[in-house]
């Protein structure tokens, strides 16, 4: 019975819906949604704050987010770990053929019968994998703090405050998605 209720794909619509409902909670609590700034509160929890003003936070005023942190990583603990997905994850077949051209084969499931990626290209005894792993990490930490904003802070938080500057901020992370896909990732793989 439980997995009928967990393993299906859930309609696009209860997750709107679910973000639609924590956005409109923190914006009554007076609150921002937005991941990125947690990592600027764990770098002043660990003494980052004495040696550059950036990195000070008022812990009864941030540490909200360390809480939401910290509950994304048990959840994702829970679903990968506990309850993980015996089935490979729904592809449209033209996604499937695009991926192919680059040589990466969709698996049926990977080596530990998990079917969410491709293990010729996402292994951790891979160096290959490392080095992506390293360089994406880093541009992503970079450019969302650059940004002052991850993705989900300016798209789902900006957005919906009819900020413009998370307009032409989610733009700029569309436009850098394409052309990483369309013009980078061939070259990488």
């Amino acid at each position: 019975m439980l997995d009928d209720l967990i393993y299906p794909s859930w309609h696009w619509s209860i997750s709107g819906l679910a973000i639609a409902f924590i956005l409109f909670l923190l914006t009554m609590a007076g609150r921002s949604f937005g991941v990125s700034t947690t990592f600027k509160n764990i770098c002043g929890l660990a003494g980052a704050g004495k040696k550059n003003e950036f990195f000070k936070f008022d812990y009864k005023e941030d540490s909200w987010r360390l809480f939401f942190i910290g509950g994304a990583i048990v959840g994702g603990f829970i679903a990968g770990v506990i309850f993980p997905n015996p089935f490979a994850v729904s592809l449209d077949s033209d996604t499937i053929f695009a991926l192919e051209k680059l040589g990466i084969v969709y698996p049926t499931a990977d080596s530990l019968g998990h079917g969410f990626f491709p293990d010729a290209y996402f292994r951790w005894d891979s160096l290959n994998a490392w080095i992506i792993a390293l360089a994406g990490g880093f541009l992503v930490g970079f450019g969302s703090r650059y940004a002052d904003g991850c993705t989900s802070g300016h798209a789902i938080t900006g957005l919906s405050h009819f900020q413009l500057p998370s307009l032409l901020t989610v733009i700029g992370f569309f436009i850098g998605g394409l052309l990483m896909t369309h013009f980078l990732l061939p070259y990488i793989l």
